[in-house]
């Protein structure tokens, strides 16, 4: 089955609900063989609230059971988080050049939380240590840079899009060639930006690579004082700003996420997720969110306040196993788009990253 979502744009999770109940927040349409969802929150960006993943679970599980349904993901507009994660696995996902992704809408580490929805994994699996860019300073990227990066896999023009929605509503089959072959008739080839961050893969790879974020921030100082790379010193500034405790955990997920399964990387967010949430080792979270979104003075309180106070057995803490029947139930046989991702990359940069 060639699953997708029809949206406008798709943004980034754990939102409250709006006050209004009968607001339709998800669209769910069957034209013959072909289902559409379209989130239905543009003002919100479409925010994934809990009311929207229930509606989303709801329409994907009885769709699942029906051999007759079969359909595509189109994004068009901003791609974060929560959204992000819905949009990636997707046999075919469509961007346009008004596509933003981005992991976070700000940097998960800048209000004390971690990678989650799946990205732990994702990002491990990108190109040399891209994901640990990513994740750590919660860096956008571009349609172009989705589909080089291989977070999406088609790039196609926003005035076209409208018309390839129609005539794979017309096609009223989910063959997965038969989709391919439409998506290709309006799919452009399109290379990064001269000034993309994704040509900056070996500066990258040399300081992402390394054991642990205080020597990350020492590698990054030492490339700007002797290349003076303008790009260097605003990615330093966040970094600087994030709390060090979420900084640590994300370093931390991300690598495992290396040697773990899907499956793996799901159970060890959630344990994340409610370690962080029950201040396990740091109440950040609860100080990055009233720093950055309530009160908005932009000066969260780390605690602890310096990187080497958040030790390896602090962070042992939060990564420790709950017992079985408190550990997230989900299936094991899923099979992934991400396995043997890049063996066929059409981007010379990220295909020699990815051998090294």
């Amino acid at each position: 089955m060639a699953c997708g979502l029809h949206v406008g744009l798709i943004g980034a999770g754990m939102a409250l609900d709006l006050a209004n109940p009968n607001e339709q927040v998800v669209i769910g349409e069957e034209v013959n063989r072909v289902r559409l969802i379209t989130l239905n929150r543009p003002r919100q960006l479409n925010v994934i609230s809990s009311k929207v993943v229930s509606l989303l679970a709801e329409y994907l599980e009885k769709w699942e059971k029906e051999d007759n349904a079969e359909l595509v993901a189109l994004v068009h507009g901003i791609s974060m988080g929560g959204g992000a994660s819905l949009m990636v696995p997707m046999k075919f996902s469509v961007v346009t050049e008004k596509t933003v992704g981005a992991v976070f809408a700000t940097p998960e580490a800048g209000i004390g939380f971690h990678t989650d929805c799946s990205f732990s994994y994702i990002l491990s699996h990108l190109p040399g240590h891209l994901g640990e860019y990513i994740g750590l300073t919660g860096a956008r990227l571009n349609g172009k840079e989705l589909v080089a990066a291989g977070l999406a896999t088609h790039f196609v023009p926003s005035e076209k899009l409208p018309e390839l929605e129609k005539r794979l509503i017309n096609l009223n089959s989910g063959d997965e060639h038969a989709v391919k072959s439409v998506i290709e008739e309006f799919f452009v080839h399109v290379e990064p930006d001269e000034e993309s961050i994704l040509h900056k893969q070996a500066v990258i790879d040399m300081c992402f690579s390394k054991d642990s974020v205080e020597e990350i921030i020492e590698a990054l100082e030492a490339e700007v004082a002797n290349s003076g790379d303008g790009w260097i010193a605003p990615v330093l500034k966040g970094l600087k700003r994030s709390s060090p405790t979420g900084l640590k955990i994300t370093f931390r997920s991300i690598r495992e996420g290396r040697k773990q399964t899907l499956a793996e990387c799901l159970k060890k967010e959630f344990r994340l997720t409610m370690n962080i949430l029950r201040t396990t080792i740091s109440p950040d979270v609860y100080e990055g969110i009233r720093a950055l979104t309530i009160d908005k003075d932009n000066h969260p309180k780390w605690e602890p306040a310096k990187l080497d106070e958040v030790s390896d057995d602090k962070l042992g803490l939060v990564f420790q196993p709950f017992k079985d029947e408190l550990e997230l139930q989900i299936p094991t046989n899923e099979a992934s788009r991400w396995e043997g991702k890049y063996e066929s990359s059409p981007y010379p940069l990220l295909q020699e990253n990815q051998r090294k």
